[in-house]
């Protein structure tokens, strides 16, 4: 290089040109470029040499006046053409000119390196020589340019779309559209994810790139709702049925398959009960009482029998296998099956005949089982009936009904010989939370009324026939167990105070329950073997125990084995406790929204448990409300001991209450001691 020689290099990514100004060392040179500033260059930082005469940096601005004349991309791809045509497999910018250009000047030159240099479709640069690319790799290129033209242009229309939603405007959101809101919802629900695709449409409406402001912006677009549920988003639970799925369950409802226990026995001359909160759908069980010659009674409980219409491996069982359950939000149900078969033809509908699993059950005058039997059955429910219900007709004493009192006393005489085999009763106080479509809240205590308790022990009866009879069949169950709980001396409970503050410590030495296929004692439920049947249109592992049962019954073998049964089981439960986070995850928002809503009410509270006693942090009861929630007291309190609050913030989307504590002062006046504590 030689002063006065004009070069090209880059700076930052940019192409310059300068001229040769003087040496600088052994190898380097000084270089000024059209605007004066020097630069100092090795060598190998030389882009481009221009030929021709020397050059100074004022020329430089004329010079690209005298290249601009011949920069026309489009000719490239006739040069493209022209060289594959001919097998020339590279080329450099002085034989580029003479072809575009049909002359060599440096200015022809240096803007055919240009156009090279510039170009991302024909040619690759390889050192100082450009190879011109095959015609499928330009064509996979062109392609790949012209999806990116569609993006951007889908980008700007979904950017327009957004600004005139935003506007109060009607518009008719694209199937292109998709994309970009998944990836605000992906980043709403990991916001500690870089999600690109989000925060660049956060960035083109002018709106912070937060999770907060993605929520925002999907709820003022109206698709979300400003109490859209993170938790169930957040987990794996399916939120819609696949269209394979809903097929099948037109077709059956259409066209039921044929029924394999044909040979179901005909108890529809029974009169059966269906007993359930007034907003249940799904329909599981029912339970009648028959009188034997020998004066005896024989108890029937009636479970529904959903694989009437679902087979092992099909469709409809990979699909409740997948959701384990049906979830049981305070905004409403979903089903663990397809809502027209689950509420339809599965489900024991009132003076519909039905097909059931029924389990008949002797006991003996102690309350223990003397006999039983389980078979395929056809019923025909004659009352649906709420808890309220039955309840006000044993506290009336209906004679018209005289079997809801039998089996009430049953079920009473059965609770007592639990008892004696050391089943452990825990009555705490549980809010149902039910939100319309309004969004108006409600809370509920649930009562353990006198008819609530006829099911629940009608249902542990079940449970309890089905495990004997599997044990001694030797039929492979997910069978229900729970290891003996190791409870402090009975002085010291007895400290306690009597009710829920005794029930909860109970409850904090309660071990989890445990499934496997191998029977085993539920120290809870007092029993030697015990296992779920009783609800398999809204639980998995309940279906997998009827498809095992039923094949037993009909002389079939099983079709899943002891490992099998153990590997489906575990899958379920794992997806079941999934479930049930979401479920009380969402229940607790519900519950804090509430309380933000009635924010200058008084709650009575009872002090439950210390989380730390040392710090005054426990747990308190709202009485009124059946709700557990943290408080940090000002005063000291005692376990048992009431007090009265009133939430001075509640957050649910963050998880976070604080509240007020009120005490009686000495002159039994009541004033307001304004601690706040977090939840």
């Amino acid at each position: 290089m030689e002063k006065g020689t004009l070069i090209e290099f880059k700076t930052q990514g940019d192409r310059r040109l300068a001229v040769a100004d003087r040496p600088e060392g052994k190898k380097h040179w000084i270089v000024i470029d059209q605007w004066g500033q020097s630069h100092t260059l090795h060598p190998r930082q030389v882009e481009y040499e221009v030929g021709g005469e020397s050059k100074r940096p004022q020329d430089i601005s004329a010079f690209l006046a005298e290249v601009e004349s011949y920069l026309d991309p489009s000719s490239l791809e006739l040069a493209w053409e022209f060289l594959l045509e001919e097998g020339e497999d590279s080329v450099t910018p002085e034989q580029m000119a003479e072809v575009l250009f049909s002359e060599k000047s440096p200015a022809a030159c240096y803007a055919a390196y240009s156009l090279l240099e510039e170009d991302k479709v024909y040619f690759k640069r390889k050192g100082e020589i450009f190879e011109p690319r095959s015609r499928s790799q330009v064509d996979e290129i062109k392609h790949q340019i012209e999806v990116e033209k569609q993006r951007n242009r889908e980008k700007v229309e979904f950017i327009d779309r957004i600004k005139r939603a935003l506007a109060g405007e009607s518009v008719e959101w694209q199937s292109s559209d998709r994309a970009r809101f998944d990836a605000l919802e992906r980043y709403i629900l990991n916001p500690e994810q870089e999600v690109r695709l989000a925060q660049e449409t956060l960035e083109e409406v002018g709106r912070e790139t937060s999770a907060d402001e993605a929520f925002n912006l999907l709820v003022e677009l109206g698709l979300w709702s400003r109490h859209e549920n993170l938790f169930l988003r957040r987990s794996s639970y399916p939120k819609q049925f696949p269209k394979k799925v809903l097929n099948v369950a037109q077709q059956y409802l259409e066209s039921p398959p044929d029924d394999l226990d044909g040979d179901r026995l005909d108890l529809t001359n029974q009169k059966v009960y269906t007993i359930d909160d007034a907003s249940t759908k799904e329909i599981d069980d029912g339970i009648s009482i028959e009188n034997l010659p020998d004066g005896r009674q024989r108890i029937w409980v009636h479970i529904a029998d959903p694989s009437r219409l679902v087979q092992p491996e099909d469709e409809l069982d990979q699909e409740a296998r997948r959701r384990s359950t049906s979830l049981y939000l305070p905004t409403g149900m979903i089903s663990m099956f397809p809502t027209q078969l689950a509420t339809g033809p599965m489900s024991l509908l009132q003076g519909t005949i039905s097909p059931a699993v029924s389990f008949g059950v002797i006991l003996d005058e102690n309350g223990a089982i003397a006999e039983y039997q389980i078979t395929p059955s056809l019923v025909k429910p004659t009352y649906h009936l709420t808890y309220e219900d039955v309840d006000e007709m044993l506290e009336l004493g209906i004679t018209g009904e005289p079997e809801i009192a039998q089996l009430e006393q049953w079920a009473r005489q059965r609770q007592q010989w639990r008892k004696q085999q050391g089943s452990i009763n825990i009555s705490l106080p549980e809010a149902v939370i039910k939100v319309d479509e309004n969004e108006e809240i409600t809370i509920e205590l649930l009562d353990n009324s006198p008819a609530r308790q006829l099911v629940a022990e009608m249902m542990i009866l079940a449970g309890e026939v089905a495990g004997r009879f599997a044990t001694e069949n030797e039929i492979p169950l997910p069978f229900r167990s729970q290891p003996q709980p190791e409870f402090p001396p009975e002085e010291e409970l007895l400290q306690l105070p009597a009710g829920p503050v005794r029930y909860c410590a109970l409850r904090g030495y309660m071990p989890r329950s445990e499934m496997g296929t191998t029977p085993a004692p539920h120290a809870g439920l007092g029993l030697q073997v015990y296992t779920q049947v009783t609800s398999p249109i809204r639980r998995y592992i309940d279906l997998l125990s009827h498809f095992q049962l039923k094949a037993y019954l009909r002389g079939d073998e099983c079709p899943f084995s002891a490992e099998q049964v153990q590997e489906i089981a575990y899958s379920a439960s794992a997806a079941s406790y999934e479930a049930m986070l979401v479920e009380r995850q969402t229940k607790r928002y519900w519950a804090l929204e509430y309380l933000r809503r009635h924010g200058n009410q008084r709650w009575n509270a009872l002090v439950l448990r210390w989380l730390r006693e040392e710090d005054n942090l426990g747990i308190i009861l709202l009485e009124d409300l059946g709700l557990e929630l943290p408080h940090r007291f000002q005063n000291h309190v005692e376990l048992g001991d009431r007090v009265e609050v009133e939430v001075v913030v509640s957050d649910p989307r963050q998880d976070f209450i604080r509240f007020r504590e009120f005490v009686e002062s000495p002159d039994n006046q009541s004033e307001s001691q304004p601690f706040l504590t977090g939840g």
